[in-house]
């Protein structure tokens, strides 16, 4: 059984956050894969389903992202889970808007929603850190990550959430290459080649010939030539 948590704060108001990235890709993934019905339980969202053949959990803690550990520890120790079989999914400053990486382990990096599973499980886990970018200066953090995304990100954020939908069963299953691979195509598809069977483009109009150059003429044909002239 896997555990997979999204990150982010409860309620309409935060809802578009980019704070709320978590949630968000977790929405589409229970969406997408015909998860049961979200009902509350570890004092989250709690929604369960199939990928890949096996079970996946997937929280919504509603504690508010400074408590998340709360919610998080709370269905680790209900199931009695490893810290190997729960991946975080987050927002991450650090990273482009629309970039993703998959991490074990390490540091929080002052994210508070981290900081809280770090306080009452450790740091084994998995991360998925997506990427919404940063405000240039970190005293604009809070306020950058407590907004809504703009229109404009639209264009990044719905094929990233389309592409960790696709990925999922692949993340399910222990292969993060795949996953972050399926997640890439849909952020950047390759270009249709051209069939070989497709006419070639029709030529154009052919160009004119380009004039030949006058013959050059020594110095003493030239000479001569003044002399037929003047006869």
């Amino acid at each position: 059984m896997k555990l997979w948590v999204g990150l982010g704060n409860p309620g309409a108001k935060y809802a578009g956050n980019r704070h709320n990235i978590g949630f968000m890709a977790l929405d589409r993934i229970a969406a997408d894969h015909g998860f049961a019905p979200w009902r509350s339980k570890f004092q989250g969202e709690l929604a369960e389903g199939l990928l890949a053949g096996g079970k996946v959990l997937l929280l919504k803690p509603m504690t508010f992202m400074n408590l998340s550990g709360q919610s998080v520890a709370e269905a680790v120790r209900f199931h009695k889970l490893a810290l190997t079989d729960i991946t975080v999914f987050h927002d991450e400053i650090d990273l482009a808007p629309g970039r993703l990486r998959v991490k074990t382990g390490g540091g929080h990096a002052g994210h508070n929603g981290l900081r809280s599973i770090h306080a009452h499980l450790g740091e084994g886990y998995h991360r998925v850190r997506l990427g919404v970018g940063h405000p240039g200066h970190k005293d604009a953090v809070a306020h950058y990550v407590l907004h809504d995304f703009a229109r404009a990100d639209r264009d990044w954020l719905d094929p990233l959430l389309q592409g960790i939908s696709e990925g999922a069963p692949a993340l399910a299953t222990g292969d993060a290459a795949r996953f972050q691979n399926a997640v890439a195509l849909r952020l950047a598809p390759p270009r249709p080649e051209r069939s070989a069977a497709s006419p070639a483009p029709a030529p154009g109009p052919a160009a004119a010939p380009a004039p030949e150059p006058a013959p050059v003429r020594s110095p003493l044909q030239r000479l001569a030539d003044r002399f037929r002239g003047a006869s």
